[in-house]
């Protein structure tokens, strides 16, 4: 055999091996390529109950396979503020061309929905996304967006009627409202129909900023017979230590919609549990991850509440919870 002809041959060999190899290359490649997720969670970053939210979201990530700072880069937008920095925000995150987007709170899905019409993105917060027009239908959502709801309109009533059972003498229940939150609105529109069937009278105060939560509480605090519900919302939850201490203070029975509050010292609390919205959150971000279409994914609704108490709170409040509400709790913090 000639040199030449075996040079030949060599050349033939390694070119066919490369011509196996790059597509092999460039397969794995693309299988590696950074993925990006952008996460509007209103909270500011210090909040241990942000932190924990974060957690849980990146936790359910890794048990999908994915690698944090690896194949999965989580971009985290914190604070809070009004409609228009939280669509600034939204808009930052968009700019870090998410193959996802997690919406947390209603301004933010609004703004969300608002900015972007091909980014698949997860919402949790809005109460009726059908009749605000975020989707075509709760089972196919239609478009690029689909969540979790965290509360149903009437959950304002059952709050109040939580309320009444634990201080039968409260006649006027003031409801702390976040004016940019849709369902907030519909929530005390329904407080106020059913009022009269529970005989007392409904007000309702803004809950954006420190300063206007507690001036109102503090005028609140100043006549005898009031309570207070606090709904869920990412602002007012930011608040909640400031409106726990004010509660205190001022020895206003108050039923919330977050099991935080009550951890920090509040009442009471009647609602879904957050911590694992963000972890279904993280479970549909995987699947759009791999493939799927928010257009095919439902739109989940809540399907248990929880029931917490704080038992130390209403021994210093000097109320007696009924032993049928500590039988339905599913927390009684003592």
């Amino acid at each position: 055999m000639q040199f030449g002809e075996l040079k030949r041959r060599e050349i033939i060999t390694l070119l066919g091996s490369a011509a196996v190899a790059w597509p092999l290359a460039a397969r794995a490649q693309q299988v590696e390529r950074v993925r990006r997720i952008g996460v509007v969670i209103l909270y500011p970053e210090n909040d241990p109950q942000g932190q924990l939210r974060a957690t849980a979201f990146q936790s359910q990530l890794k048990k999908g396979g994915w690698t944090i700072g690896g194949n999965l880069q989580v971009n985290f937008e914190w604070g809070t503020g009004d409609a228009d920095w939280v669509r600034s925000t939204t808009e930052q995150a968009l700019r870090r061309a998410p193959d996802v987007l997690l919406a947390n709170g209603d301004a933010a899905t609004f703004a969300a929905n608002r900015l972007t019409t091909t980014v698949p993105t997860i919402f949790i917060g809005n109460s009726d996304p059908v009749g605000d027009g975020l989707v075509r239908s709760l089972s196919h959502p239609g478009g690029n967006i689909t969540g979790f709801t965290v509360m149903e309109p009437s959950l304002g009533v059952k709050l109040l009627g939580t309320l009444q059972q634990v201080a039968p003498h409260v006649t006027r229940v003031a409801i702390l409202l976040n004016p940019d939150n849709a369902t907030h609105k519909r929530i005390f529109a329904l407080l106020e129909a059913a009022a009269p069937n529970f005989s007392v009278s409904i007000v309702s105060a803004s809950a954006r900023e420190a300063a206007e939560i507690e001036a109102t509480m503090t005028q609140w605090g100043q006549y005898a017979g009031h309570g207070l519900i606090v709904p869920s919302d990412p602002v007012t939850n930011a608040q909640r230590k400031l409106i726990v201490e004010l509660a205190a203070r001022y020895r206003l029975p108050a039923v919330y919609a977050l099991r935080a509050a009550v951890a920090d010292g509040g009442l009471m609390s009647y609602g879904v549990d957050l911590i694992g919205l963000f972890r279904q959150a993280a479970a549909y971000a995987d699947r759009m991850l791999k493939g799927e279409k928010p257009a095919d994914l439902p739109v989940q609704l809540p399907t248990k509440y929880e029931l917490v108490l704080n038992l130390k709170t209403a021994k210093t409040l000097g109320l007696d919870v009924p032993a049928s509400l500590l039988a339905a709790a599913e927390e009684v913090i003592e």
